[in-house]
């Protein structure tokens, strides 16, 4: 017979797949040429359909869609990493300044290094990782003085607000005639999305995420406490290697096509664990993808169609919606410390 548990859990899958659906095709349809759904699928798979209705779909918004719902669903796992890591349901990638250190090493990649070559999409994400790397490295080694985890975070903050500095001045000082949609990625947006980009994206975010299916059992002993964790066969420096080259590799991925994303990989799998009300890695990964493609499409939907045809940045509106969550988490963390 099937449990509360596997029933709650059939039911919230079941709606974020029916909601997921449901954005992507929105996000396909609605822009500044409505199209309807009918036409959409019939461009999609079929040779039918307006030459110029198949370009704007085809070349602008389903590469977007897909990076949105791919990128969108690898910052929230990479936040669920982090969280697991420090133990900590307020850390993520754009908090502890990872997703900044990423856009900062992107920056000096496009400015100093590509000057008018064309970049691979393979270099970007090798920048982004290097610069999503050295931000976690600097903030694991920060965790061994600090034990105070409000310190931690406060430290991460400042890593950030320093990797952004050294990224403005680059922007502020670069030649745009060089730099291809610099400005507006720097903020953060998936305007300029290519399917080059997005099966570059495709892969890498595949790959990551079944190395972290994977890592589940793993996850949910480490969890627990690392004397636990020991305690059942599991390797912790191997545990702990490969959370932060994960983390750092879907943060990365993030940042190298969209810039920086903010509050996804917070409030995401905030929301699963108490949508699931459980903990488990095995239950929580897959539902945090899902909710943080879900959360991504619809914020990249609003901001392109609140203030059309002015497009705002999507961490404007991520950060609208996903700061009160963060708010909420602090203030309950706080009387659950207090009770």
């Amino acid at each position: 017979m099937p449990t509360r548990s596997s029933k709650r859990n059939f039911i919230v899958f079941a709606i974020l797949v029916l909601i997921l659906l449901s954005s992507f095709v929105a996000n396909l349809c609605i822009g500044n040429v409505q199209i309807s759904p009918r036409e959409v699928l019939e461009i999609l798979f079929s040779k039918a359909g307006d030459e110029k209705i198949r370009s704007i779909i085809m070349n602008i918004r389903f590469p977007r869609t897909v990076m949105a719902l791919v990128l969108g669903g690898a910052l929230a796992v990479a936040g669920f990493l982090l969280q697991t890591y420090f133990s900590n349901p307020i850390a993520g990638p754009y908090i502890l300044g990872v997703s900044s250190g990423a856009r900062m090493m992107v920056a000096l990649l496009l400015i100093f290094v590509a000057g008018g070559v064309t970049v691979k999409g393979y270099m970007l994400v090798l920048a982004a990782f290097a610069g999503a790397l050295l931000a976690t490295m600097f903030i694991i080694l920060l965790s061994k003085r600090v034990k105070n985890m409000a310190a931690l975070l406060a430290a991460g903050i400042m890593i950030g607000y320093i990797c952004s500095a050294i990224t403005d001045f680059l922007v502020a000082f670069a030649d745009d005639s060089d730099i291809v949609n610099l400005h507006s990625w720097s903020q953060g947006s998936f305007s300029g999305a290519t399917m080059e980009g997005a099966i570059y994206c495709i892969v890498i975010v595949t790959v990551s995420f079944v190395a972290v299916m994977l890592m589940a059992k793993s996850l949910d002993a480490f969890r627990l406490g690392e004397s636990y964790a020991r305690s059942v066969g599991v390797n912790i420096k191997l545990c702990r290697v490969l959370i932060i080259l994960l983390s750092s590799i879907l943060s990365a991925c993030v940042t190298a096509y969209a810039g920086p994303v903010s509050f996804i990989g917070i409030a995401v799998p905030f929301l699963m664990r108490e949508a699931l009300r459980t903990s488990k890695p095995v239950v929580l990964i897959p539902a945090s993808f899902l909710s943080g493609a879900i959360f991504c499409l619809l914020s990249d939907l609003l901001a392109r169609m609140i203030f059309a045809p002015t497009e705002l940045n999507i961490s404007a509106v991520t950060s609208l919606f996903g700061a009160p969550i963060v708010i909420f988490m602090i203030v309950r963390r706080h009387r659950n410390h207090e009770n």
